[in-house]
């Protein structure tokens, strides 16, 4: 079991209760006690499956999606290609395979992955082998110069924070001890935060008790990626689910043995996650000097960029059983009642440059987008 729960107790004790953001930041990410620290959580014997754990063929179209752009901008002498998030490597690892035969592109490349899990790292290393790469913990770690960027399900992990509408106003959601000592609840700060998101709505204009979802650090983090692409160059390609519109809901939730589990009764022991304000990305990396695409959806971006054709090729050399896998994981991927719709996409480039593979016929995001109730 994991010590994390002792360690909140004691934090909570001395500071008393404390914002969810940094609840989920420390149960995930604390350098001793946090989830992601000293497990690898991923696959069917883990705690989920990412995409580029179901096949092999997401990481081949993002690294095609990696060489179009790459001739897209100019086809430069050198390129950082940066992940975040790499968990096990595997997206990686596919995305290199598919491009050995552009030899330019791979000449041109410089590998860096944005990771803080000594595990992760390992396992990252173990499946990239040979590969010439260098771990950050931070995107500003990386060096300067045009970059490819690729972040899928790395903004669900960052942390959020909660309100509450009340009577007298929005209040900031928080996690305090019960009375018996122990265990954890959910509570209300006393006073208004001082800043609020500008889209949401007034609380006398929701019913009470609406819960309402922001992230500070998903936000600082996309702004980062506008300012490195508006100064340097390059393209940002980022993939998870959410939703399209800055809106109220209650979407945080735990993840244990593929299951969703009670969040406060698994801290430490369980991933944490909440979805991804896709239009508050974009307003960040816009403020900052980059051009949004999208979002547009996970089976909308696959399709264009050539899924199914890929997976006619794969079934065509494969035995029976192989092709009924491949197709299931084509459907996975794409179906709208499976991941294709509730992942999204959306792409991030300097100002006045073209679309990137995939977004031809989307257009920018540069106008703000009105706010929708949400549910999750």
């Amino acid at each position: 079991m994991s010590d994390f729960p002792a360690y909140l107790r004691a934090l909570i004790g001395v500071a008393g209760p404390q914002p969810i953001a940094r609840v989920m930041a420390e149960a995930l990410g604390h350098p001793e006690h946090g989830y992601y620290m000293n497990r690898d959580p991923f696959g069917a014997a883990g705690d989920f499956i990412t995409a580029p754990e179901i096949s092999q063929m997401f990481g081949e179209l993002i690294g095609l999606w990696c060489v179009a752009t790459y001739e897209q901008i100019g086809a430069q002498p050198q390129i950082h290609l940066i992940e975040f998030g790499p968990g096990r490597g595997t997206l990686m690892a596919d995305a290199l395979r598919a491009t050995k035969q552009f030899s330019k592109f791979r000449a041109a490349l410089d590998l860096h992955l944005v990771e803080t899990s000594p595990t992760l790292r390992e396992a990252q290393r173990t499946t990239l082998g040979d590969q010439q790469i260098t771990w950050h913990d931070r995107l500003d770690d990386v060096p300067n110069g045009p970059a490819l960027l690729i972040a899928n399900e790395f903004f669900d992990a960052l942390p959020i924070e909660q309100l509450i509408a009340t009577e007298t106003g929005w209040r900031e959601r928080c996690v305090a001890l019960c009375a018996d000592g122990a265990s954890f609840r959910f509570v209300e700060a006393s006073a208004t935060p001082p800043v609020l998101p500008a889209w949401l709505p007034a609380a006398d204009q929701v019913p009470t008790g609406t819960i309402a979802e922001y992230s500070p650090a998903r936000e600082a983090a996309a702004a980062m990626i506008g300012a490195r692409l508006a100064r340097f160059g390059g393209a940002a390609l980022l993939i998870d689910y959410g939703h399209a519109k800055s809106a109220p809901g209650d979407t945080l939730q735990a993840v244990r043995a593929h299951r969703t589990v009670p969040v406060l009764e698994t801290l430490g022991e369980a991933d944490l996650t909440a979805h991804v304000d896709f239009a508050g990305l974009a307003r960040a990396a816009q403020t900052h000097g980059a051009t949004s695409w999208g979002p547009i959806t996970q089976g909308r971006l696959l399709t264009t960029l050539g899924i199914e054709a890929r997976a006619a090729r794969l079934s065509a050399q494969a035995t029976p059983d192989q092709a009924s896998a491949i197709d299931a994981a084509l459907h996975r991927l794409t179906a709208s009642h499976a991941m294709g719709t509730l992942f999204k996409a959306l792409a991030l480039t300097p100002a006045n440059a073209p679309a990137p593979a995939g977004f031809e016929s989307v257009g920018t995001t540069d106008t703000p987008m009105k706010a929708e109730l949400v549910h999750g």
